[in-house]
């Protein structure tokens, strides 16, 4: 199975868990590096980044969601975002232009990919994929809950799925006194 076909099954797995809403926001953070087998920021490549944005694309569309792809550590994890969906959310742009050694192939893929991207630095996802414990619940909501998925690997990179939900701030268990 290909990067992207294990990609798309990864994520169509999530969606159809989730039962997210068109225009909700989707994190996705990736290694291409861990991706091909190695180490995460050791080896990064274009050509995975590409498999892995282009079929996250062809996903979102499908579900009419709206995607933020996570740059690395190097750029403090912002995200590339659609300018329509930052202006949506009211996420606020910052300067910067991801490269494969300081944002990573995700990053720089979804630049080159998207219609309209710009970066940002926050988000609050409605649910998101890991790919290669890039550690992307800085940007989820307040509580998220795991989603397994039976498509576990993306190449040779673990993939954990989440999606989130409001808290539960009373209910039977809920104690008052």
């Amino acid at each position: 199975m290909s990067i992207g076909t294990e990609t798309a099954a990864a994520l169509r797995e999530l969606c159809e868990t989730a039962q997210f809403a068109p225009g909700q926001v989707i994190v996705i953070g990736g290694s291409s590096s861990e991706i091909a087998g190695g180490v995460i920021g050791k080896n990064s490549s274009m050509e995975i980044g590409t498999e892995v944005i282009r079929a996250a694309m062809e996903i979102a569309r499908e579900y009419r969601l709206d995607l933020a792809i996570q740059c690395c550590e190097h750029l403090n994890r912002a995200l590339v975002v659609e300018r329509n969906a930052a202006a949506r959310y009211g996420w606020e742009e910052v300067s910067v232009v991801p490269w494969l050694h300081a944002g990573g192939s995700l990053a720089t893929n979804a630049m080159a990919l998207f219609d309209d991207p710009v970066v940002v630095e926050r988000v609050a996802a409605h649910g998101g994929l890991d790919i290669g414990q890039t550690l992307i619940g800085m940007h989820l909501r307040r509580v998220a809950v795991p989603v397994r998925l039976t498509q576990h690997h993306i190449g040779q990179a673990t993939v954990v799925a989440a999606r989130t939900r409001p808290p539960l701030i009373g209910g039977t268990r809920a104690h008052y006194e």
